[in-house]
């Protein structure tokens, strides 16, 4: 599987307080989405994806979040966020 420049940014270091435009699938049209929901940083997102536990479900909650129909957006998302959860929480 090859990953974006973007993902492998995010992969590369701790969460601290990433903006949640710093996740991959999350872009320019999806950031001010999700903002506009409450879910301004990265670590807001993890926490859904950390509660909701269920790559399904993830990916169901953040395409109704963010407002799209584009399964890739929340692949991508979901893909970023569990290589990160391997790397610093696992």
């Amino acid at each position: 599987m090859t990953t974006s420049k973007k993902h492998a940014a995010f992969t590369n270091e701790p969460m601290r307080d990433k903006d949640v435009s710093t996740l991959p699938g999350v872009g320019p049209a999806l950031g001010p989405r999700l903002i506009e929901k409450g879910y301004n940083k990265a670590y807001h997102v993890l926490g859904m994806y950390l509660c909701l536990d269920n790559e399904e479900k993830f990916k169901q909650w953040f395409r109704e979040t963010a407002q799209t129909n584009n399964a890739k957006y929340a692949n991508d998302c979901y893909n970023c966020l569990r290589e990160w959860c391997d790397k610093y929480i696992n």
